[in-house]
């Protein structure tokens, strides 16, 4: 009788103590397990109902249903594939987070990088346009902010013209596009032109998302862009010396 009563409470309590054991290592709560078990070891997590963070809990995501979050997790696995165990761990990236609508302040976002808790939160319904090149935009936003002092903003200004001039921050502009230009004069797309920051995420994450002659060809048309490459080529070498684009 007890071993029955022990093995019923165990039943009873196995999901809460997953989901308080998820809170405890990246303080999101409502999550639940999606794969763990992954060859560069990220593991991955959904979002079993809506959460909210931050002090004043303006950052909000809801859960996902099952059918798209089957689809989604298949490509943002197949994206993040393309960076090995090691690369990850020196870029301090160990956790995904799957949800969707996705907002801070209700202003809707891709993703959240937490570098510190060594999350990426993903809003999987974003545009489906760009969803998988964004993937690697946030990823580059983990790496940036685990390794401010390698990405010098001032540098990278230097490369633009000297009449333009980025936005003083992400929000308070209108250069939200993320549509490919057709002809760069220096910037991938007009959201590459709202902050630093923001142009070296565009810049990583076409890097990342083109093939090599593709990349080849805009370096070759683009005198601004090839400085702009060949700058986020070596500063990712000093991180990690093996990583290939």
């Amino acid at each position: 009788m007890n071993l029955l009563r022990g093995i019923l409470l165990l039943i009873f309590f196995i999901t809460p103590i997953k989901a308080n054991t998820i809170y405890n290592i990246i303080k999101i709560p409502n999550l639940e397990i999606y794969q763990i078990n992954t060859k560069n070891k990220l593991k991955y997590f959904y979002a079993a109902s809506p959460f909210r963070l931050g002090i004043q809990k303006n950052i909000v995501c809801s859960n996902p249903n099952k059918e798209d979050l089957e689809i989604k997790y298949k490509t943002i696995y197949k994206n993040l594939s393309r960076y090995s165990y090691e690369y990850l761990k020196k870029i301090n990236l160990k956790y995904i987070v799957m949800c969707e609508n996705l907002s801070i302040s209700e202003l809707y976002t891709a993703g959240i990088p937490d570098n510190i808790m060594k999350t990426l939160i993903l809003d999987i319904k974003f545009n489906k346009d760009y969803f998988e090149r964004v993937i690697h935009h946030e990823v580059f936003h983990i790496i940036n902010l685990q390794y401010k002092e390698i990405f010098n903003e001032d540098e990278w200004t230097k490369f633009n013209t000297s009449k333009f001039k980025y936005a003083k921050c992400s929000t308070c502009t209108k250069k939200l596009g993320l549509k490919i230009y057709k002809k760069t004069k220096g910037f991938f797309t007009e959201y590459s032109k709202s902050t630093a920051s923001e142009d070296m995420a565009e810049v990583y994450s076409h890097m990342i998302f083109f093939k090599k002659n593709e990349i080849d060809q805009i370096r070759k048309l683009d005198s601004i862009l090839d400085n702009k490459i060949s700058y986020i080529e070596n500063k990712i070498k000093l991180i990690d010396s093996s990583f290939t684009f």
